[in-house]
């Protein structure tokens, strides 16, 4: 190994792309790469040749390798295995656990002899039949996983999980989770409009259509709320359907904030009264909890990483998301009470943040330069 430590981050999707993939590698990323004695280059895909094939992203060295097919999630890119095997890189680190870029990834760098560290980032999907699957499909990735240095977690659940389904040995699990830092804003909710914000891209696993389902109800108690969608998929046009049939269209707003205006997210959560996000799988969303550092009243789903969020005090838990009226329910105590005033949650603060929301905890959130620290240790330790 050379005196500067090279490492290869292969991400099937990488910005302008959105998600919590993304946002993890752009945000370690470019802070290891500020650190003494590492480099860490990105390598992705492109799957409609619309992208440039090499580019510098704040400091970062992306590679864009084609892939296939373009309309799907389980799309191949057999030139990635060109770039592990090279014997250029000490260390490649696998992010993400869905498509088969990871596969080959981890199986050329076996092959090649280069170790190798994974952080899966499960998710959910809105094929029922490929959520049933999902752990077929950890158990069949056992043996590329139990080969890598490290399993790198974002939350405890999945460290469970990886260790029952995929029998990974317990000295090579880790949680190291996602990093919150939102930008500083002057922005308070408006008292004349109570809002519910929900941030993730537009998939019926997602939730949307449980907080539009309640609308009709909460607009019964509160004629003033608005639901703030914000994101880009597939199921948006069935969103707006739903919303036209229940006679709330014109309380349903949609927009969508790129993935590198970190300002705009930020004034956009610290606006809300209430953020909320009904996924029926989350590993460690990001907006939530950017929201929560905000001081932004957080409701959630009761599974996967979103329960382990309201089991710390967190956010608060819907037991039932598909129950309009205790939907409803939850978010109408958000949207009655004063959240105008909010804690910075990531630097240790507890300021209430409002009479009938959960409390504001004291627990220091981690931040993406403790995320960045984490794995720049685990790179060092494993190479």
């Amino acid at each position: 190994m050379s005196g500067r430590l090279r490492v290869l981050q292969v991400t099937p999707r990488f910005f302008p792309d959105m998600g919590g993939i993304e946002t993890h590698v752009y945000e370690t990323a470019r802070r290891l790469n500020a650190m003494p004695g590492l480099r860490v280059d990105v390598l992705t895909t492109d799957r409609d040749g619309s992208r440039p094939p090499v580019e510098v992203v704040e400091g970062i060295r992306v590679r864009r390798v084609p892939a296939w097919p373009r309309e799907r999630d389980y799309y191949i890119a057999p030139r990635i295995r060109a770039a592990v095997g090279s014997g250029y890189y000490d260390l490649v680190h696998c992010q993400g656990v869905h498509t088969a870029v990871p596969v080959i990834a981890m199986a050329t760098a076996l092959a090649a002899q280069t170790p190798y560290l994974v952080s899966p980032h499960t998710g959910g999907h809105s094929s029922a039949m490929r959520h049933r699957l999902r752990d077929v499909q950890w158990w069949t990735l056992g043996p590329l996983l139990r080969r890598a240095r490290q399993v790198l977690c974002v939350a405890e659940f999945e460290k469970e999980m990886f260790a029952r389904l995929a029998r990974v040995a317990a000295n090579r699990l880790a949680v190291i989770p996602n990093g919150v830092e939102p930008a500083a804003t002057g922005v308070q909710p408006d008292a004349s409009t109570p809002t519910v914000v929900s941030v993730g891209r537009f998939e019926k696993y997602k939730g949307q259509h449980h907080l539009i389902a309640a609308l009709p109800t909460l607009l019964e108690q509160e004629p003033r709320a608005q639901l703030l969608l914000v994101g880009k998929g597939p199921y948006e046009d069935e969103l707006r359907a739903q919303a036209i049939r229940l006679g709330v269209a014109d309380r349903v707003g949609f927009t969508f904030v790129p993935p590198a205006e970190r300002q705009a997210m930020t004034d956009l959560l610290a606006g809300a009264h209430v953020v909320a996000l009904l996924s029926e799988y989350e590993a460690h969303p990001v907006a939530v909890m950017e929201a929560v550092a905000l001081g932004r009243p957080v409701v959630v789903a009761p599974a996967t990483g979103l329960g382990e969020l309201a089991d710390r005090g967190l956010a608060e838990r819907v037991d039932n998301p598909a129950d309009p009226r205790t939907v409803a329910a939850a978010l109408l105590r958000h949207l009655t009470s004063d959240t105008a005033t909010g804690g910075d949650t990531a630097t240790g603060g507890d300021a209430p943040v409002g009479a009938g929301s959960h409390s504001a905890p004291s627990t220091r959130l981690p931040t993406w330069d403790d995320c960045a620290n984490a794995l720049a240790d685990s790179y060092r330790a494993h190479a």
